[in-house]
């Protein structure tokens, strides 16, 4: 397994396997707290694991915490999805920056998200699992969303949207959440 850094947001890295493949199939390692801690985070600190299975289209983001903020693994465990990571941290060098990837079921490339950075993504696929390693307990009161369509962000979903929750189709603008942040 590698790590790479994601030039566009300080602090984020890309962990990629090395699968071994035959014909039965494959096998590869996911997760490696020595490559995590190679990087100078910290592999203990991942205290809860989540899954969401979405369908082609399904589109959920962009969130964040407040507070403390929340950092991630994220991998697409089945399936593929285009992922989205915007860098709303105000002392970072890459504040503001999108970066945009394609994680898939057959590459199990898993996605470091630092603290104060939103996520979002899109299935590409009709199923698309998709696996989080979070760093904190999760605590509804410090949900943010983000308007996933905001145009100052200039998200380039690759398709059309065929399915997103309520509260991710009524988030404010980014310019409305940094306001109420700074107030």
């Amino acid at each position: 397994m590698k790590a790479t850094e994601v030039p566009a947001i300080a602090g984020a890295y890309l962990f990629e396997p090395t699968p071994y493949a035959d014909e039965r199939g494959f096998f590869c390692r996911t997760f490696d707290a020595d490559v995590v801690r190679s990087v100078g985070l910290d592999p203990d600190a991942f205290i809860q694991d989540s899954v969401s299975r979405s369908v082609l289209g399904v589109l959920r983001g962009l969130h964040l915490r407040s507070g403390a903020g929340e950092a991630k693994l994220v991998r697409c465990s089945y399936g593929r999805i285009f992922d989205v990571v915007v860098d709303l941290r105000p002392d970072s060098p890459t504040y503001r920056n999108v970066a945009t990837f394609e994680l898939s079921g057959e590459r199990q490339q898993t996605l470091y998200i630092p603290a104060g950075c939103a996520h979002g993504f899109q299935a590409l696929t009709e199923t698309a699992d998709t696996s989080y390693r979070i760093d904190r307990p999760h605590d509804p009161a410090e949900d943010v969303t983000i308007a996933f369509d905001d145009p100052e962000l200039a998200v380039p979903w690759p398709l059309p949207v065929t399915s997103i929750s309520q509260r991710d189709r009524e988030a404010p603008s980014l310019a409305e959440v940094l306001k109420h942040q700074e107030g």
